[in-house]
This record gives C-alpha cells, structure tokens and sequence, in this order.
C-alpha cells in the first residue's frame, strides 16, 4: 500500500480537540435513496459555520470517464467545471461544541488506502465516534413516521434497535468498509440507513433526512439545527399529498401499504416498521403504480417537490 498520508493535506491547522468528538463520513453509497445523505450533509455545512481543514488529492481516486463530472458550455466557451472533491470540513454545533464532516465523492479506487487515511484522521483529530448515514429504498408508506436500520462496531451505542435483515450480502461502499475497519482495531463507529418509501426514492426525501438529523443527534449528543430541515419535510409532504390527492388508483396502493405496516406495528413496542421474522410488503406488487405515477408527474412539472 501506497503512503495514507500522501493523499491529503491540511490546509488550516487540524486543531485536535481536547476531548473525543464526533466525525461524520458522507462519501456516497452504493444507494442513496431519497438523498437523505446529500440533504443532510449540505444542511449541516449551510449551518455549521463550516471551516475545510483538509482536502483529498480526489486524481488518484475518481474514475472520471465512468462518472464523468458535468461542465458548462456557454455559447463559444467552456464556462464552468463541476469538479469531484473529497473534503473535510470542520464545524460547530449550537453549543459551540467541535464535529468534523467529511464530504464529497465515493471514491472508485484504493479503498483500503482511503480508510487508512481516515483512521489517521480519526486518530490525528481525536475522533471518539464516527457515524455515517443514508437512505435505502423499503417498501413503506410516506404517511407512517420513518424508520431507519442502526449498526455499529459497538452493540453499546445501538442499544436494542432491531433490524429487518438477517445475514445477508449486500454491495459493498466506502462507509460500509470503514466501519468495519475501524471496529476491527477498535475504533467506535455507527451508522443509520433511513427507510425510505420505494417510490420516492429518486426523490429528494426531506422527512429522511430529519429522520437520520434526528437519529445522529440522539447517538452523539450534538445540539444540531433542525428548523431548515423541520421546513423542508413539510414542504415536500405538503407536495407528496399534492400529487397523490384525487387518484384513486395511487391512493388505494397508499392504503394499503399503510394496511400491512399497521398490521406490523399492532402489539409492537419497536421506534420502526420491524419486528423479527416479519414478512416484508411487497414493493412490486403495491408501488408499481405509483411509482410510474409520481415520476410522470415530476417530469411534466420539475418544478414540484417529491
């Protein structure tokens, strides 16, 4: 392995904290529905008095023609690069309290070498807890309160949060390897996959990300806005509604996607969806419709919401 440390640099004074704090890692996914993990991100760099600290030499680790990055053509000239970063910023909650938050793209290449240098980070800045969080597709309706899957290299910090899945293999991401990195030499780290309703999952899902503000809040301590965020869900669930009101088709599979999670939450005492061994709804069979519904009204009018 190449040197970690060649592939960033300071561009302040890191300014360790004199006790453990909290880094936040939003690299991507492989899925990120609802863009919980973009809208909550962007939400706590418009209002954490940011500060970058650090950037990533992102040449050596994005794939520029698989995810080619956009650019701007103005009349006869090149006017504008979107250029792929990786970037850690540093950032104050509403106490004053320091947290760190790295941003930017998945990385294609040199994973390994990626979580290495972010162990030397965590150990440089005196990180105690690292926590990572985005959406995943579930087949759940937006009129029931947000559920969220927790995991952690720590069952201490999760405490008797239950999950749907059993042992399963999934696609592997750049968060996903570095929690398990970082348990396996010790290091606390937790994240959150919000549930999000299948069919809003190309959507920006505001509710999502409150849901997942609210859960990093309640496992750090950090006193994080939320106004932004409170204003937002309400703006898209006002939209949501909007687009469903008046077709009956669309609101018979709401119903009954709302049907089967009552019929799983009756007698439960659980904060989500979930209990153990309980059959999942169907998202082919109940979303289908209503899916095609909400994306066709999106593209007659992108100027609507959800």
């Amino acid at each position: 392995m190449q040197n970690p440390s060649d592939l960033y640099r300071f561009v302040t004074d890191p300014e360790p904290a004199p006790q453990g704090n909290v880094l936040l890692v939003a690299l991507g996914s492989f899925i990120d529905a609802g863009q919980v993990q973009r809208l909550l991100s962007g939400h706590l760099l418009e209002t954490g008095d940011a500060e970058l600290i650090a950037t990533f030499d992102i040449d050596q680790l994005y794939d520029y023609r698989g995810r080619r990055p956009t650019m701007t053509f103005d009349s006869n000239r090149w006017a504008e690069y979107d250029a792929p970063s990786m970037l850690l910023h540093r950032l104050t909650d509403r106490d004053g309290e320091t947290y760190h938050l790295l941003t930017g793209a998945e990385p294609d290449f040199q994973w390994e070498r990626v979580v290495e240098a972010i162990r030397e980070l965590v150990e440089t800045l005196r990180v105690a807890l690292v926590v990572t969080v985005h959406g995943v597709p579930m087949g759940v309706p937006h009129t029931r309160p947000v559920g969220f899957t927790a995991h952690s290299t720590d069952p201490s910090l999760i405490g008797d949060a239950h999950s749907p899945f059993g042992r399963v293999q999934v696609p592997g991401s750049i968060a996903a390897l570095l929690e398990l990195r970082l348990g396996q030499l010790g290091h606390r780290a937790a994240g959150f996959a919000i549930h999000v309703p299948h069919y809003l999952a190309a959507s920006e899902f505001a509710e999502g990300a409150l849901t997942a503000l609210n859960a990093v809040v309640d496992l750090t301590r950090l006193s994080l806005p939320n106004d932004d965020l409170v204003e937002k869900a309400e703006i898209n669930r006002r939209a949501i509604a909007a687009e469903v009101e008046g077709n009956e088709e669309v609101v018979a599979i709401v119903s009954a996607l709302e049907q089967q999670y009552d019929a799983f939450m009756q007698g439960q005492h659980l904060p989500s969806l979930w209990a153990e061994g309980a059959k999942l709804p169907s998202a082919d069979q109940l979303g289908a419709e209503l899916e095609d519904f909400l994306r066709t009204v999106s593209d007659e009018d992108p100027d609507q919401d959800g």
